[in-house]
C-alpha cells in the first residue's frame, strides 16, 4: 500500500499507519509475512500479468485461505477470492 500510494495509484483520507493500527485494534487485522511456501507457489501461478505484488497477494490469499480485497479487475484472471 505503502508504494502504491508514493505512486501515486492510492489515495487514503488517514496516514496509512494510522488506518493499520485502527483496523488492528478494530477489525483484529493481522499483517501476514511472506514465508518460503508463499515464495515457492510462485511457480505454478499464471501470468496474466508480473506484478510482483499481485502475484504475492495472490499466493498469500490461497495458503491463508484469506479473501483477496481489492478493486483491481486483474485478479479476476487469477485462481482467488476475491472482495470487493
Amino acid at each position: 500500500m505503502q508504494i502504491k500510494i508514493q505512486l501515486g495509484k492510492l489515495r487514503l483520507q488517514l496516514p496509512l499507519e494510522e488506518i493499520i493500527r485502527s483496523q488492528q485494534e478494530t477489525n483484529n487485522l493481522q499483517i501476514l509475512p511472506i514465508s518460503l511456501a508463499h515464495t515457492l507457489a510462485l511457480e505454478g501461478l499464471p501470468m496474466p500479468h508480473r506484478d510482483p505484488f499481485d502475484r504475492l497477494w495472490v499466493v498469500q490469499a490461497n495458503i491463508e485461505g484469506a479473501t483477496l480485497i481489492s478493486r483491481d479487475k486483474i485478479f479476476e484472471q487469477y485462481p482467488v477470492q476475491v472482495f470487493w
